[in-house]
């Protein structure tokens, strides 16, 4: 995943000239009085304003922070994946281990039945005494010496050893997916804390335009391509090309009819969206499973070039995929685009394309 240093704002500072030349000897006194003066005249006299950034200066550092953003939302989007599937194998390895543990106490039980009885007759086995040890090291430090004894029931005193072994070796995996799960975790809440910086700066710049401004910065689809409009958010492509597959059409279908709602970032539907989320949604309704991120997206089916891009197809921007958007046809996409706009259309060359994969 490619690393992105974050640009921060260089602001013009005033700095006083400097002099060199010297007073003469005798003319000490006079300028350390001047030299009060001025001070004292400095003091009076407003601080120069610092110039506010352009518009095509805040554009561009908006543009900037909100591709990082997104970078960073499909890196808690990879984190919370990896989090989740790490959870559902804790739960499974869980689940295994308290069925083993129930099988070895119902194994222990029938032993103790089997020792109640020998001694009431007269005496204990070794091997039974040593099953019903309560120090699990121990039993399997002497569980070896006991079945190779003549005990009747050595099979019964190695298979509570074999479920003890198993039942550590659940428990060791079931500690390294909660290491797991820690981690990805972590890794989930230092990016989400990324996003929020990176769009709380974006917000402070905007605050300083108009709103008309601030539309048009918002208006851009992305960062580092000069956009081609594609209308207005809520229109529909006029003869919209047909899809290859009734997969492909119902994914189309799905994503148009997601136009208008908001940009969520970490959000796969149904009232907000961010791009792979909006990619897996439609996909998803036309049954066909995608990985949550767009950098996994990328990977999701055959690829494609761009002059073979059909309704239907993912489309990835940037050099390292962190946007992805829905091809549908006639040369455009449709696509969650930056957080402050709704799901909308634009060109397919808006951004900077990077490749494209055909879902099946």
């Amino acid at each position: 995943m490619a690393e992105h240093r974050r640009r921060r704002w260089r602001r013009p500072t005033y700095r006083k000239p400097w002099s060199s030349s010297r007073r003469p000897a005798l003319r000490v006194a006079a300028g350390i009085t001047l030299a009060g003066a001025a001070t004292a005249g400095a003091l009076d006299t407003p601080a120069l304003a610092e110039p506010e950034p352009t518009l095509a200066e805040v554009e561009e550092r908006v543009d900037a922070l909100h591709h990082e953003a997104e970078q960073a939302t499909e890196a808690y989007n990879e984190a919370t994946e990896r989090a989740e599937e790490a959870e559902e194998e804790l739960a499974e390895l869980s689940d295994r281990a308290a069925r083993r543990t129930a099988e070895l106490n119902e194994a222990r039980d029938a032993l103790g039945a089997h020792a109640s009885a020998s001694y009431r007759s007269g005496g204990m086995p070794a091997g039974l005494a040593l099953a019903l040890s309560s120090d699990p090291d121990d039993f399997l430090r002497r569980a070896d010496v006991a079945s190779r004894t003549g005990d009747r029931q050595a099979q019964q005193v190695r298979e509570i050893s074999e479920k003890l072994r198993e039942i550590d070796q659940l428990r060791d995996e079931a500690d390294e997916r909660a290491e797991t799960v820690e981690e990805a975790r972590r890794d989930a809440e230092e990016q989400r804390e990324v996003v929020e910086e990176k769009l709380a700066e974006a917000e402070e710049l905007l605050a300083t335009r108009t709103a008309e401004e601030r539309e048009r910065v918002l208006a851009e689809e992305g960062h580092g391509a000069a956009p081609a409009r594609a209308g207005r958010d809520e229109a529909r492509p006029a003869g919209a090309a047909e899809a290859p597959t009734a997969r492909a059409a119902t994914a189309v279908g799905f994503a148009l009819a997601q136009l208008g709602k908001p940009y969520g970032w970490g959000a796969t539907g149904p009232d907000a969206f961010d791009c792979s989320g909006l990619t897996l949604a439609s996909w998803g309704a036309a049954g066909v499973s995608l990985p949550r991120t767009s950098y996994a997206q990328a990977t999701a089916g055959p690829r494609v070039t761009r002059s073979q891009l059909a309704p239907g197809d993912l489309v990835f921007y940037y050099p390292d995929n962190s946007h992805v958007a829905l091809y549908i046809g006639n040369g455009q996409i449709v696509h969650a685009a930056r957080s402050g706009t709704p799901v909308r259309l634009a060109d397919v060359d808006s951004m900077p394309f990077n490749g494209a994969t055909r879902p099946a």
